[in-house]
């Protein structure tokens, strides 16, 4: 058994004894046909006006809508969502306090951190998968690249002068491309800024020559002619742009996507974990979600069980641990 095989396997155990401790334990709450009986607060790990503040209002209309519930968003962002994880792993498990995770806080900030001031693992009830977002290779329009093929090519004949963008170190933009590093055998510099944003206008300017970004964030810039998309990073080929390739198709194995989760604290009772589950299931099964939401944004619903979510993340995790330390990857 290899060491990644045994570490995998060791993760995997822990994330499935916690998610059935916080099943059988935690502090006493309301029966579900009770729930909710005060209001409920989302805690967000990001500032207003991004995906994750995005979903969590999204959820919160419809939990009052559907519990006739008072719905508090509030944002605590910080320290790549540590701040907001270590506040919810310190509140009473009793669903009225829920968390929407991004991936990195569960599968990347444990080997990118010495240090936590949460357990990604023992502090946390899983309650559903929420939406994955495909990224998207873009380039900027001079670069004589039009396909994964030809970058590979271009990258090779030019080692260390292509310049990438990130939205920060451990950033799913920094490590898609080190993953498409590692995997096409090519040396490129990261450039990290403070979100995607100026990165991609420095794509378009020419500051620097290519990213993976969000697909959605990535289109209206595509379909302006400021940038070219030469690949998406989905598993297959996106429903809403069959006409792009993927990654894979060129690079066997290579998925650049990210997720959000719903997340309560540990020690959450069944009963109100799958009266939440129900709602977050049947809001992304909405066909109105799907059309101006989902699809306009080029999202993706994962929405699932509770055990999905635990798969999830006992899955990836050894992945971005390997990579993150193959490639000396490292914050304070």
């Amino acid at each position: 058994m290899t060491f990644w095989f045994r570490r995998a396997a060791a993760f995997a155990t822990a994330v499935a004894a916690a998610a059935i401790a916080s099943f059988v334990g935690g502090v006493p709450a309301a029966k579900a046909d009770t729930y909710p009986s005060k209001p409920i607060t989302i805690i967000v790990p990001a500032s207003p006006g991004g995906v994750t503040d995005m979903l969590a209002r999204l959820l919160a209309q419809h939990l009052i809508a559907d519990f006739g519930a008072q719905v508090v968003v509030e944002n605590k962002p910080g320290a790549n969502n540590q701040v907001a994880a270590e506040y919810v792993t310190h509140q009473p498990g009793d669903g009225y306090t829920l968390f929407i995770g991004p991936e990195t806080t569960f599968i990347v900030n444990p080997t990118l951190y010495d240090h936590l001031p949460y357990d990604p693992v023992k502090g946390f009830t899983p309650i559903s998968g929420l939406v994955q977002i495909d990224h998207a290779l873009i380039l900027n329009p001079a670069v004589p690249a039009n396909n994964v093929k030809e970058l590979i090519a271009l990258a090779k004949a030019k080692p260390g002068q292509l310049n990438y963008g990130t939205y920060g170190v451990g950033s799913s933009g920094h490590l898609n491309m080190e993953m498409f590093k590692t995997m096409t055998g090519t040396n490129m510099v990261p450039v990290h800024y403070k979100g995607a944003t100026p990165a991609m206008q420095d794509v378009m300017g020419g500051q620097i020559q290519l990213m993976f970004v969000s697909t959605g964030s990535g289109m209206p810039q595509v379909k302006a002619g400021t940038v070219k998309m030469i690949a998406v990073g989905a598993p297959s080929r996106m429903a809403l742009l069959p006409d792009v390739p993927t990654v894979a198709e060129t690079v066997p194995g290579f998925i650049a996507v990210s997720w959000f989760g719903l997340f309560g604290p540990a020690g959450m009772p069944p009963e109100i974990t799958a009266k939440l589950n129900d709602e977050v299931r049947k809001t992304f099964a909405d066909p109105n979600v799907q059309k101006t939401f989902l699809d306009a944004q080029y999202f993706e619903s994962i929405a699932g069980t509770p055990e999905d979510l635990t798969k999830r993340i006992a899955t990836e995790e050894p992945k971005w641990r390997k990579l993150l330390e193959d490639a000396h990857i490292k914050l304070e």
